[in-house]
């Protein structure tokens, strides 16, 4: 029986995706996490969510957010902590957008540690400069259920228009080219070298990103199944 079809299936741990902004994090995340029932994290979401609502993270996260730079630790690590903490995190859960620095992967796994939870697994998209780009400036969020399309590659059935909800699609600011530029930058400076550090751990998937959707997804089910502990 194909993974897909298997909700009994559980992880027990984490999964990490690791890969440049535009690789597909969030949707091949999502995908996953709905597949084994677990929940999706993204800390991109939750910093959008209390920036928002006004909340003191938000308001000290918000102009950090607006240049492209990435949050600092002392205030996502409070975020994650207790986040992963709720009943629903208790058989695993999806996370893209974290960790993003090294010292954030070993802080991460000790709060694995301390919760019982099996080492993670990390995938990593691995794509091209060029790809992304595309990818970036045509990437459109529904305002109402959060889905995500892209007007060259995944458009939605009726432009501008969400499939499952109808809610209004929009282009987040940080996916414009200026923005998408420093996001890169920030990515290759501080987050590539999580690649080598769970490389060196065993714990990385290369993935092969610069495919069609169904591939890049089916390529991560098999992964998933190849680890040992899921069951």
């Amino acid at each position: 029986m194909a993974l897909e079809e298997r909700p009994d299936a559980k992880l027990d741990r984490a999964v990490i995706f690791l890969g440049p902004p535009g690789s597909g994090k969030g949707t091949q995340a999502k995908e996953l996490a709905k597949a084994y029932g677990i929940p999706h994290l993204s800390t991109g979401d939750m910093l959008r969510e209390h920036v928002s609502k006004g909340t003191t993270l938000g308001l000290q996260a918000k102009p950090i957010m607006e240049r492209g730079e990435l949050v600092p630790d002392s205030l996502v690590l409070k975020m994650v902590a207790e986040r992963i903490e709720r009943p629903d995190c208790s058989h695993g859960f999806m996370f893209d957008g974290f960790p993003r620095t090294v010292t954030q992967a070993k802080y991460l796994g000790e709060l694995l540690k301390q919760h019982g939870f099996h080492q993670p697994l990390v995938l990593h998209l691995v794509i091209g400069s060029s790809v992304l780009m595309r990818r970036l400036t045509g990437r459109r969020t529904c305002k109402v259920g959060g889905e995500i399309y892209n007007i060259y590659e995944r458009p939605p059935k009726v432009e501008g228009i969400c499939d499952n909800d109808g809610g209004e699609l929009f282009q987040r600011p940080d996916d414009r080219e200026d923005v998408i530029r420093e996001r890169l930058h920030a990515y290759e400076k501080q987050t590539s070298p999580l690649v080598q550090y769970y490389r060196r751990l065993g714990f990385l998937h290369d993935i092969d990103a610069d495919k069609s959707f169904e591939e890049v997804k089916q390529r991560m089910f098999e992964s998933l199944a190849g680890i040992g502990g899921v069951r």
